[in-house]
């Protein structure tokens, strides 16, 4: 006698201990990082008549880990689709998804003079796409109660502020009305998140995970970028914006340098990426400063910030590789 027919078990995909489904999302900071050091050394060339081989490798750098990375991330939304959901409800973790749409501006900037209409189609994405991950982030820390003091990082300033990146690009592949609407976009919430961020390190009412301690970096990066979206917006960098939001990039860069007998006590992982993009955008914002204000000093500094942010840039590059060939990247979150 033949029973009940009973259900088909539903098909579980297997996780396994080591690979694609603990891609990183923050990983495509790899790309704003050296894609960014790519506009340091293509500006360095512009003002200093530099090499332009630097930037080219740098650049090259940038599409071979975006292509990597990028592939990966969409084989692990496939397949592993809850692992990538988890990722965009972590109240800590989800502040990295907009490094997906930063780095399609970054490679735009990088590629409009090598690859232009690539480079046009790569800026509208990302500019467009970058809007609607502001809503999104501030639309769930509005409304989430899960989301605290306690989860508050400089990678905050990622889905808002990065909005300043894309008029980096906007005169010559996009839209300088858009640009212009970035700009104030992500310049209104700098303002406004830089107090609540510093409130959150500052004052310790609750401990900052030491692992995170590398987005401390990230405060150089939205007066870096903002001097320089404002040159490419108004042409200038010699009127009292530029030279205040210089000034910022440089105070801001030597308290993180201050910082680094704490810093480089940190284990070597993933987070180490949140140095290269802001070096490397320092970097590109002393160039310029050195190229249209008379002075020495102005000069040292740039070459500093330039030589440290590729040694960074290299430096973690090389150890993320040691650590993947030891499989100690694509693993479990702890």
């Amino acid at each position: 006698m033949i029973g009940p027919m009973s259900a088909p078990a539903t098909p579980t995909v297997r996780t396994p201990e080591y690979g694609i489904p603990h891609l990183p999302v923050s990983l495509f900071a790899a790309v704003m990082g050296l894609g960014g050091t790519a506009l340091a050394w293509r500006r360095a060339d512009h003002v200093w008549g530099l090499a332009q081989w630097p930037s080219l490798v740098f650049v090259a750098l940038a599409v071979t880990v975006f292509a990597v990375v990028g592939t990966a991330y969409i084989i692990k939304g496939l397949r592993w689709p809850h692992t990538v959901q988890a990722e965009f409800r972590h109240p800590i973790r989800m502040a990295f998804v907009p490094t997906i749409t930063i780095a399609l501006l970054v490679l735009a900037t990088a590629l409009q003079d090598l690859a232009r209409p690539v480079a046009v189609v790569l800026w509208w994405i990302g500019a467009v796409g970058h809007l609607a991950a502001t809503v999104w982030a501030l639309s769930s820390w509005t409304v989430r109660e899960d989301i605290g003091v306690g989860h508050i990082t400089p990678a905050w300033f990622i889905p808002v502020v990065g909005n300043i990146v894309t008029p980096l690009a906007a005169p010559t592949i996009g839209s300088v009305e858009f640009a212009w609407f970035a700009f104030g976009v992500g310049m209104i919430f700098w303002v406004a998140l830089l107090p609540i961020i510093l409130y959150r390190i500052v004052l310790h009412e609750t401990p900052f995970p030491p692992k995170l301690r590398p987005t401390y970096a990230i405060f150089i990066a939205p007066p870096a970028v903002a001097m320089l979206s404002w040159q490419s917006l108004t042409g200038r960098l010699d009127d009292p914006m530029g030279r205040v939001l210089y000034a910022a990039v440089v105070i801001l860069a030597v308290l993180v340098a201050a910082q680094w007998p704490r810093l480089r006590t940190v284990p070597f992982a993933l987070p180490y990426w949140a140095y290269t993009f802001p070096l490397a955008a320092g970097a590109t914002a002393a160039i310029a400063v050195a190229g249209a204000l008379p002075g020495v000093v102005y000069d040292i500094v740039a070459i500093v910030l330039l030589t440290v942010s590729t040694l960074v840039s290299l430096g973690v590059l090389a150890r993320t590789l040691l650590a993947h060939s030891r499989r100690q990247v694509l693993v479990p979150e702890k």
